[in-house]
């Protein structure tokens, strides 16, 4: 790697802003075991590192972490339910740094019930890879700031960088206007957002660019 696995994990790590809860580092003091951010370091690192011994054919690129998913597992559209998903994917071992019963986000669901269809090397980012919350509601969602939102693209071109995808593939308004950034780098493909009605358009989307049907996915039933 241009950059190794170690060093852009600390790079990750030492972002800190007002509002926000960074995984890597932090502890919740609700949900989170004694040992979770050393848990989510290890589990992206090591995703890291498997990632760039393969020819990754896309990141596909969030907005940003959010509290009933990556702000409890550490990784980009990602929740309690499909985090061994995610693991496994990558060949990675770790246990879930959170306690009790896992916690569904319905993003996550629909993006993982795409991903079982999907064999080719697809990395999942986002373009502010801490969880923003308003003031005062640590369990809420905000979008990013423009401060954050730099610290957050000179990572992704970092990560872009290093794993050399075929494409990238923004899932929603403000993850195409970072894409579109590196347009120069390799393809950028826009698709819609799930949430808010999103859904169906995303799958057909989807459908298109890979050639699947997403449709035929228990959890696109599941989670209809």
């Amino acid at each position: 790697m241009l950059v190794s696995a170690d060093k852009f994990v600390k790079e990750l790590s030492g972002l800190s802003f007002d509002n926000t809860f960074n995984p890597y580092v932090e502890k919740c003091e609700v949900y989170d075991y004694f040992d979770a951010p050393q848990k989510r370091r290890k589990m992206l690192r090591g995703m890291l590192e498997a990632a760039d011994k393969v020819e990754v054919d896309a990141i596909w690129i969030g907005r940003d972490l959010g509290y009933r998913g990556g702000r409890r597992t550490g990784l980009a559209l990602t929740d309690d339910v499909h985090l061994s998903h995610h693991v496994n994917r990558w060949s990675v071992e770790c246990d879930r740094p959170t306690k009790g019963d896992a916690m569904p986000e319905r993003t996550a669901s629909v993006i993982w019930g795409v991903l079982e269809k999907i064999t080719l090397p697809v990395f999942l980012w986002n373009v502010f890879p801490l969880h923003p919350f308003e003031p005062g509601a640590k369990f809420s969602n905000r979008n990013h700031n423009a401060k954050e939102r730099q610290a957050g693209e000179e990572l992704l071109s970092m990560l872009i960088d290093n794993l050399r995808p075929k494409r990238l593939i923004a899932v929603g308004n403000d993850a195409s206007s970072a894409a579109n950034k590196f347009r120069n780098t390799c393809e950028v493909f826009k698709v819609r957002h799930p949430s808010y009605g999103g859904k169906n358009v995303f799958l057909n989307q989807v459908e298109s660019l890979y050639g699947i049907d997403v449709l035929a996915s228990p959890n696109m039933k599941l989670f209809g």
